[in-house]
This record gives C-alpha cells, structure tokens and sequence, in this order.
C-alpha cells in the first residue's frame, strides 16, 4: 500500500469509526422499538446534504462580503466573533441540520415517541459531521484530525439533539411543532454559536470549558434519554 493510500485509509478510518460509535450507541438506545434502518440510514444521508447546503450558504455569504475568518475576528475583534458565530456558523450550521429533519424526518408514521426526535436529529447530526470532517481532516495535522474526528459528532448530535427533542414532545403532545422547533432551533443556534466563540477566540478554554461543557449536556441528554426509555418500556408493559 503506498503512502497516499495508506494516509487515505487512515482519514477515512478516523472518519468512520467515531460516526459508527455513536450510530451504533442511538440505535442501541432505541432497541425497545427501534426505529427502521432505512430512516436512520437516509436520515444519515440528508444530514451529508444538509452539509454540503451549509457550505453552499457559506459560499452565498462571499456574495454579500458577509463571510469572516473566524480566527481573524478572534485576533482583532471579539465582539465580531461573537456575533459572526452564532448568526452565521450557528444559524447556518443548525438549520441545514434541521431543515432534513423537518421535511423528511418527522413525517412518517414511525416518528411516534419522544425518543424519536432525538435518534433521527442525531442521525442527521452524524452524517453532517462526516461531510465536515472530510472538509477539515484533509488539511489538518494527524492529532488535530483525530481530535476533531471524535468531537466532531458528539458536538453536532447534542445541538441537534435540542431541537429534535422539542420537535417529538410537541408532536407527542398534540401541539404544534413549528414553533417548538423553531425556538429550540434558535436556542441551539445561540448555543453552537457561543461553544464556537469559546473554542476560537479563547483556545486555553478549549482544553478546559471545552470539554466540560460538552461533558455537561451530554450529562443532561443521558439522562433525559434514560427517562424516555424507562417511561417507553414502562408503558409498554
């Protein structure tokens, strides 16, 4: 195997296996009425093409003189960091994300329990985070990629994971789930942005906040998940 190959089936196997995780793990998590491998599979798909749209819309901002170096703004201006991260990369990154979801995800009749919002968003999450990581991993060191090749989707399921949760209780509790999706769309996009204005403008709070953060909406998202599948397997018998 030559050298280019074998750095090619390294990129791809950093790539692969943390996305095989974490699909693995929801799936798992949804072993007492799991959800057909066809949706989550296309589910996984829409969120490579929510990806590819997301850098569509980066591009689109090149138009107006509206796209930033993130790492720029963080030398010389803050406060553009700050707002650039959450109305462009959050806003952005966020609704390429749910917009599949929306159209597609939650409109079959297996989208029928709480849980349910939250394995299709994640799935998509995924798929978006493998299109990202081919962008970045191309170009990136071997320790930055396999840093950001295993952050990467745990990041992007749990701010997917807020509004795909909003979209499933709403529908589970008979109300509308437009406006529920919306707001949660609009608190991740607030949140993706701010962990982003963290991670850039401040990289010493990337080694600390950074992972403690995470740490601690992966708590909160561990545990409402184990609610929602005592409460799914309670009521089932």
């Amino acid at each position: 195997m030559s050298l280019i190959s074998a750095h090619a089936a390294g990129v791809a196997a950093m790539i692969a296996a943390p996305a095989f995780f974490w699909a693995a793990y929801h799936y798992y998590k949804d072993r007492h009425a799991p959800e057909p491998g066809a949706f989550l599979l296309l589910s996984f798909a829409l969120g490579i093409a929510g990806a590819w749209l997301g850098s569509q819309a980066y591009q689109a901002l090149d138009l107006f003189g509206l796209r930033k170096d993130p790492f720029l703004l963080a030398r010389e201006d803050l406060t553009g960091l700050l707002f650039y991260a959450i109305f462009a990369i959050g806003v952005i990154e966020e609704t390429v994300k749910f917009l599949p979801f929306w159209f597609i995800g939650i409109r079959h009749h297996h989208f029928d329990e709480p849980i349910d919002g939250i394995i299709y968003a994640s799935f998509v999450a995924l798929g978006f985070a493998a299109y990202e990581n081919v962008y970045y991993l191309s170009w990136m060191g071997t320790w930055e990629a396999l840093g950001r090749s295993i952050a990467s989707p745990l990041v992007h399921v749990m701010f997917a994971s807020i509004w795909g949760y909003a979209c499933s209780r709403a529908q589970c509790a008979g109300r509308p789930v437009l406006p529920a999706g919306l707001a949660a769309l609009a608190l991740a996009a607030v949140i993706h942005g701010i962990y982003d204005f963290l991670v850039i403008g401040f990289p010493a709070w990337a080694g600390i906040g950074a992972p403690l953060s995470i740490g601690l909406v992966w708590a909160w998202r561990l545990h409402l998940v184990g609610v929602l599948t005592r409460h799914h397997t309670a009521g089932r018998r």
